[in-house]
């Protein structure tokens, strides 16, 4: 498929970039066709600022850099999705996303859930909460947390042997936090083991497939 990007009157694309391991949606941004042949060029995302009327490279003077992983174009050729490893906020505010005022919502999106659990844990970690869960588990250490993990496994087992869905689910989300504590406790990245799972069953398997 040939690809020729579609800019506005301006000259200018927007590009709605993308925290490439949480999904997170940081900023939108707009590219003119230099800053999108230096983004590619450098692997860094480079801006148009309508403000000033200039390029500007993403975290040249704060150091916050964007490391380009991914660029898709939509299917009218005239918007881009950046998905980049974030080295800072994204935020000229220094927050981590430019949307953090939420407009309306019935319900926290599912994608970003585990995400939000983890940095629980680790506030939870770093932050001791007295009669909180969590910190009960960290407070009682290495050998508490693993006996938890052993027991959920165990759960998990019984709950499939049974074919009882609704007792499974629950004992798989219990084996799920007990395991992202552990992870805590041992200063494993969730990052790390997407990595390992999407070289292992996703680039393997297309390659398979292939």
């Amino acid at each position: 498929m040939e690809i020729s990007i579609k800019y506005d009157e301006n000259g200018l694309v927007p590009a709605i970039v993308q925290d490439y391991a949480t999904g997170n949606v940081l900023t939108l941004a707009y590219m003119n066709d230099v800053a999108l042949v230096k983004t590619l060029e450098t692997g860094e995302t480079w801006f148009y600022s309508r403000s000033r009327n200039e390029l500007w490279n993403k975290g040249e003077t704060s150091g916050n850099k964007q490391i380009v992983k991914n660029i898709s174009v939509d299917c009218d050729q005239d918007a881009l999705v950046v998905q980049v490893q974030p080295l800072g906020p994204a935020c000229h505010k220094g927050t981590t996303t430019c949307f953090e005022t939420t407009l309306f919502e019935t319900e926290k999106p599912l994608f970003s859930m585990i995400n939000e659990l983890t940095d629980k844990i680790k506030d939870r970690k770093e932050n001791p909460q007295e009669g909180a869960y969590t910190t009960y588990l960290f407070n009682k250490g290495l050998d508490k947390i693993l006996k938890k993990i052993g027991e959920e496994s165990t759960e998990v087992v019984i709950g499939a042997k049974n074919n009882d869905k609704e007792e499974l689910t629950n004992e798989l989300a219990d084996l799920l936090y007990h395991s992202l504590v552990l992870m805590e406790e041992q200063g494993v990245n969730s990052k790390d083991i997407k990595k390992i799972l999407n070289e292992r069953h996703i680039e393997k398997e297309g390659q398979h497939r292939e």
